[in-house]
């Protein structure tokens, strides 16, 4: 774990071989756990500096959840109810900057609540390239269309339990002209099909979503 800011830490992976760029990784609502670890793994195998932040340090820090037992969905869903996105959004604002200390450029991904920020990020901060998987609420913040002028791509699952269908037409109309936004929607899958292990996980649709990513980041990054 790197100190981001007072009070504030995330986990970060170091490629062997850089590329020159580092991605923002943006958490679900189970903290930093395996499953967000093993993404920036991921990409720091690919040559980014990767860079987890704990964005629920004001309201405990360090949170390591899974999505394997109620008890534990209950305390997640506790902690994104009262998890102020604004703050968030400034929190990721400052993991970048960490992170443009060390490379030239910085996009950043997030999954579920971290779908959301990371279209958030599209808006309000200066990273370079942002990929948003399955987020939700997007739809209550449309108006920042505008604000978005960077590239940002959005994977959308059709069948997604916690975005209904009309939300998601809200969120293709809304989104439609601004050249800057790639949308892709995944027939027969529900939310987070693209977590390893989860109820939900779709082999060959997490396949297609994570290429499309690395090719973006690759475009837009390298």
């Amino acid at each position: 774990m790197i100190a981001i800011r007072d009070g504030m830490n995330g986990y970060l992976a170091e490629p062997t071989t850089p590329n020159g760029a580092g991605i923002v990784v943006i958490q679900e609502i189970f903290g930093i756990n395996a499953v967000m670890r093993g993404i920036a793994d991921g990409l720091a195998a690919q040559g980014y500096v990767a860079l987890v932040p704990d964005l629920f340090w004001r309201l405990e820090p360090g949170v390591d959840i899974t999505d394997k037992t109620d008890a534990e969905w209950k305390k997640a869903l506790d902690l994104m109810n009262r998890f102020d996105a604004a703050k968030g959004v400034d929190d990721i604002q400052a993991s970048i900057d960490v992170l443009r200390a060390r490379v030239r450029k910085v996009g950043a991904v997030g999954y579920c609540l971290g779908g959301l920020l990371a279209y958030l990020a599209a808006a309000r901060t200066d990273s370079d390239a942002s990929v948003s998987y399955y987020g939700v609420n997007i739809p209550a913040f449309l108006g920042e269309t505008a604000n978005i002028r960077k590239p940002l791509m959005l994977h959308i699952a059709a069948e997604d339990g916690f975005v209904p269908k009309p939300a998601q037409e809200q969120m293709i109309a809304g989104l439609k002209d601004n050249p800057q936004v790639t949308l892709h929607r995944y027939d027969g899958v529900d939310h987070a099909f693209a977590r390893p292990g989860g109820k939900n996980f779709n082999a060959a649709a997490a396949e297609l979503a994570n290429n499309r990513t690395a090719e973006f980041f690759r475009r837009h990054l390298v």
